[in-house]
């Protein structure tokens, strides 16, 4: 048993030590927020500095292909701690548990993979929304308006309600924290009257926005990318379809 036990803190030693040694992730996407924003805003949050290989044409999204480094043909890409990740959710995953950001128990986590897994719903909408046909766009705009103020809005202010904690789940800051809190800022360039109906949001907004890795990820110059514009749009219709 104690061979276990000494077994298990070398290998322990061993996995702290690889981390250390892999230096900063490196993010393979295009230069626009996409997918990839989410997984920009929690490394920022947590502290952990990255770099970034931009695609430019379809020919580098071939290349990564030809090079068998997306397990699924697709991007993001995160390369991380000797890994190379695809897969959004999972790489936010990894991120969140290897800085303490994924709740203390396995019921914290579920509260936090829920509540995570509405704000990717609604955060979706938003990043195909340019993306859709011109003619359908006003109805894509008026339902994602209609959703935040109406199903997703509400529910995360009732939890912040409920508890009258300062964060979502447990008391303490955790990825969906970070993630909902892009998300407000998402919608708030959609529609700055929104939030105005939900005070907690707005709060937490302020309180996830002061932290000295948020404040600085928000400042003109971060890796923090800007609103989707159509040259943005084109580039990534031109990489992806």
């Amino acid at each position: 048993m104690f061979g276990d036990v000494l077994g298990c803190h070398i290998q322990q030693q061993q996995d702290q030590e690889v981390i250390v040694m892999a230096g900063k992730p490196v993010l393979y996407y295009y230069n626009a927020r996409g997918k990839m924003e989410s997984i920009r805003w929690l490394l920022a949050a947590a502290g952990e500095e990255f770099e970034e290989k931009f695609m430019k044409t379809r020919e580098d999204l071939e290349k990564l292909r030809n090079d068998g480094v997306l397990m699924f043909q697709q991007a993001p890409m995160v390369e991380i701690d000797g890994m190379k990740l695809v897969q959004s959710r999972a790489i936010l995953n990894y991120i969140a548990n290897k800085h303490h950001l994924y709740g203390k128990d396995i019921k914290e986590r579920a509260l936090i993979d829920m509540y995570a897994e509405g704000v990717a719903d609604l955060n979706e909408m938003i990043i195909i929304y340019p993306f859709g046909p011109p003619e359908g766009k006003d109805a894509s705009l008026a339902q994602i308006k209609d959703k935040a103020k109406t199903r997703y809005f509400p529910a995360f202010e009732k939890v912040l309600k409920s508890h009258g904690q300062d964060y979502l789940v447990g008391n303490r800051l955790s990825k969906v924290d970070i993630l909902l809190v892009e998300l407000l800022y998402n919608v708030e360039e959609i529609d700055p009257t929104i939030i105005t109906s939900f005070p907690l949001l707005q709060a937490l907004k302020t309180r996830i926005s002061s932290l000295p890795t948020v404040k600085k990820f928000l400042q003109p110059g971060s890796q923090r990318k800007p609103p989707v514009s159509e040259e943005s749009v084109a580039e990534g219709k031109r990489i992806f379809f």
